[in-house]
């Protein structure tokens, strides 16, 4: 599944391999909510500026269209025609993020759908039957994503609970990859593991949750609340106690930055809506820091984007037509603004894997790790 190929301080260069292929790490996962990118990138589009996974979310495909239609045209791959490895997240997240009104008991939760109201209830043998009706390759366990600050005693109960729970998702998927017409019987379950900042539970949770022997796991909880500096702590705190063979995937994270440290804390998955979401408001990233295309100096420049940036909107478009489109509120704008921050973060995690490949990283980190956040 995940074999270690160099290592360079705590930060991991490896090889993870899935039924619909195989991911270099570390590496940046698209996020496609719904199926589909935030900016009018298709799956053609993914291939294009060097996505390796495809992220999509358990909840929100399963009130809209519907993960048994999904399931009916032959899965999530078939269906948005993208070949490689999805992930797909367990709804936790979105159900305490999104939800008004909210019960949590020991079976799950139920709440209101953001979309038409109605009441829904998820809990792992749910979350696992959507994804497995979906057919991503890494399904996430359901876990409750507390927001931070909360009290430290809730945190516990918390984290019981979330493990608790894991050992019904991996039953759960365990049956539903038996049966005879799995959509994706090499379907994966990882872990989450929870606890907020308070170290000791998060390492007590990690050492629960690795007992189950699981294909993966990740470290949820985190860039909802606390500094950046509280966010490395808890990494390194954890990092210790997570499997040496299995990935780790820091869920939600985030700058250039952000990615940067995670990998050098030994994290090999990331995710996060951030590229997409900054480019649909014209927050630009390039290897001098991020630009915003709509400030007047760029009216007459004929550059790219990022002079350095091989992206197909950098090869072939300026500044200035960017700038007059978004001022225009031209939809290309969103694309092209989209694709431009999507292939920066794939290429930004090319660069890193190939720093790692040749002993460079400490260099590669103390050149970028400060500039590439930087607003120009």
């Amino acid at each position: 599944m995940y074999q270690l190929l160099k290592q360079e301080g705590l930060a991991r260069r490896g090889v993870f391999e899935t039924a619909h292929g195989t991911v270099q790490t570390p590496v940046f996962m698209n996020v496609g909510t719904n199926a589909a990118i935030k900016g009018a990138l298709s799956a053609g589009d993914l291939k294009e500026i060097g996505c390796q996974v495809e992220l999509s979310n358990t909840y929100h495909l399963h009130v809209r269209p519907g993960d048994e239609l999904v399931r009916d045209l032959g899965g999530l791959h078939r269906f948005m025609t993208w070949n490689g490895p999805i992930l797909t997240d367990s709804g936790g997240f979105q159900i305490f993020s999104l939800a008004k009104l909210r019960k949590i008991t020991e079976e799950g939760v139920t709440f209101n759908s953001h979309v038409d109201g109605r009441r829904i209830f998820m809990g792992p043998e749910e979350s696992m039957r959507i994804q497995a009706n979906l057919g991503s390759d890494i399904a996430m366990a359901f876990d409750e994503c507390v927001k931070i600050p909360s009290p430290k005693d809730y945190f516990e109960r918390s984290c019981h609970r979330t493990a608790r729970w894991l050992k019904r998702c991996k039953a759960a998927l365990a049956e539903y990859n038996s049966r005879d017409d799995a959509v994706n019987p090499g379907q994966m379950l990882w872990g989450i593991n929870q606890g907020g900042i308070f170290h000791d539970l998060r390492i007590e949770h990690m050492k629960t949750i690795a007992e189950l022997d699981l294909p993966g796991y990740a470290i949820g909880g985190l860039a909802v609340g606390e500094t950046h500096q509280e966010m490395y702590d808890t990494i390194e705190a954890v990092e210790e106690y997570m499997p040496k063979d299995r990935p780790r995937y820091l869920m939600g994270v985030g700058t250039p930055g952000n990615i940067i440290e995670g990998v050098a804390r030994g994290v090999d998955f990331f995710d996060c809506v951030m590229p997409a979401r900054n480019g649909r408001h014209g927050h630009l990233f390039t290897w001098s820091g991020v630009i915003n295309i709509k400030n007047e100096k760029y009216v007459r420049d004929e550059q790219p984007i990022d002079p350095l940036c091989q992206c197909p909107v950098c090869r072939r478009y300026s500044r200035a037509y960017l700038r007059h489109l978004v001022k225009a509120d031209e939809m290309l704008a969103m694309r092209f603004s989209v694709m431009h921050n999507l292939y920066f973060y794939n290429d930004l995690m090319k660069r890193i894997r190939e720093s790692l490949d040749n002993g460079s990283f400490a260099l590669f980190r103390s050149n970028y790790v400060e500039i590439l956040d930087k607003r120009i």
